[in-house]
């Protein structure tokens, strides 16, 4: 039914766009002094809690290489609802001009979804995880809004709002202690995204004809035309605009992204009679 090919990456650019947030989170470690002797970027991975968890869980000896896991960050895209107070007119179209030919580019109006977010912090310490926490709750209030390039065939910038919908937080410490302990804070986000639908082309019109008719005496309508208005592009031959048709040239060398003028002819064939 649907018979589409067609593809913006728009999920995609949105988990992208989402991570990009949060890429370049920082954990200063200082002395008692209060001068930093360690800075520490955190890694970030797209994959659930669960899977971060049970990742930590295998080797929790603080004694193996692989302890210098933490601080670890994970996000992904846990659902996706339709959100029909952002729905815009269905059949209201976008029009791009390719700067080619006598076509231009169009798109529907997009369908409104809500893309939620969870986003995970491991860490071992709670110095730690405040210090990321302010790092990133200022930035929302509740929302923090950023624009995407969501289709470059049609120079479409989208403004996606993200909100900071709730934060919570759960110590993970079992066993004796050489056993890790881990601190995970877990931030829920809705983002406000958009989906747009196949491109298509579509035809200029370029000229335009209308008929006008007179009434009979009983108020009716014949079949004879009154008055007959054409009106076509018109250009002349150095590119410039004209609406004299005897210096124009010929209507299929007028592109749609040409600077033309319209040439407007009036064709009388009222003989006075009503009747």
């Amino acid at each position: 039914m649907f018979g589409h090919d067609f593809y913006h990456e728009s999920i995609r650019k949105y988990i992208i766009l989402f991570g990009t947030l949060f890429n370049d989170l920082h954990i200063k470690r200082k002395n008692e002094a209060g001068n930093v002797i360690q800075k520490i970027k955190c890694p970030l991975t797209y994959a659930p809690r669960e899977k971060v968890t049970a990742r930590l869980e295998q080797n929790p000896n603080l004694t193996e290489q692989q302890s210098i896991l933490l601080p670890r960050l994970s996000f992904e895209l846990v659902n996706l609802t339709y959100d029909p107070a952002r729905k815009l007119n269905t059949v209201t179209k976008l029009v791009k001009d390719p700067n080619t030919g006598n076509k231009v580019k169009r798109v529907f109006n997009p369908v409104p979804y809500d893309l939620s977010f969870d986003f995970n912090m491991f860490t071992r310490y709670a110095e730690d995880s405040t210090q990321l926490l302010e790092q990133i709750v200022p930035f929302f209030t509740p929302e923090f809004t950023a624009t995407i390039n969501l289709i470059p065939e049609m120079d479409i910038k989208v403004d996606v709002p993200i909100v900071l919908n709730s934060l919570s937080s759960q110590d993970v410490y079992e066993g004796d202690f050489e056993t890790r302990r881990a601190l995970i804070w877990n931030l829920s986000f809705n983002m406000r995204a958009y989906f747009y639908g196949p491109l298509n082309d579509q035809a200029v019109i370029k000229s335009a004809n209308t008929n006008f008719y007179v009434p009979h005496a009983n108020g009716t309508y014949g079949n004879a035309v009154a008055t007959s208005v054409k009106q076509k592009p018109g250009m002349l031959a150095n590119g410039s605009p004209t609406t004299n048709s005897s210096l124009t040239v010929a209507s299929s060398s007028i592109f749609a992204n040409s600077d033309y003028g319209v040439i407007t002819d009036f064709e009388d064939y009222f003989d006075g009679s009503t009747s």
